[in-house]
């Protein structure tokens, strides 16, 4: 009887390889900052996307991770409404496989659509290279990756 290899990584559009281990610093109900031009200026975070826990755990985020998150501050149109986002950076420090430790300033996530395209145009502020790598149509719009 032949084994099958099994893949672990994601399947949806946009997404690129395999996720590294990052601490994850971002549970459910975090506030984020939106590092966009689409209006919204605060989110927070309401579900992990795929993500697997256990029970009596509160799904937590990091860096590449794709989530969805309520607009809390922003313009309007945009107020109170629920969106996709990717988080492109978290305050809690992580471990890169190189031995670098990274940690920003802020908690960010830039908002995307459902099938993986950014829905501004320009992203403001550092983006990790976590997210860049996973993510080719955010790392193509950042000014900054680190």
């Amino acid at each position: 009887m032949a084994a099958k290899a099994k893949t672990r990584g994601l399947v949806a559009k946009g997404v690129i390889g395999q996720r590294p281990k990052i601490s994850r610093g971002l549970p459910t109900g975090a506030i984020l900052k939106c590092t966009d031009n689409t209006g919204a200026r605060e989110l927070r975070l309401i579900q992990v996307m795929g993500y697997k826990g256990r029970r009596g755990r509160l799904p937590s985020a990091a860096v590449g991770d794709r989530v969805t998150v309520s607009v809390r501050r922003g313009t309007p149109d945009m107020r109170k409404k629920i969106f996709q986002a990717v988080i492109v950076r978290q305050r809690m420090p992580f471990r890169r496989a190189d031995g670098v430790w990274v940690q920003f300033e802020d908690n960010a996530a830039v908002i995307i659509t459902p099938e993986g395209e950014m829905k501004g145009s320009e992203i403001r502020g550092p983006v990790a290279k976590e997210a860049a790598e996973r993510w080719p149509r955010i790392a193509s719009a950042a000014s900054i990756i680190v």
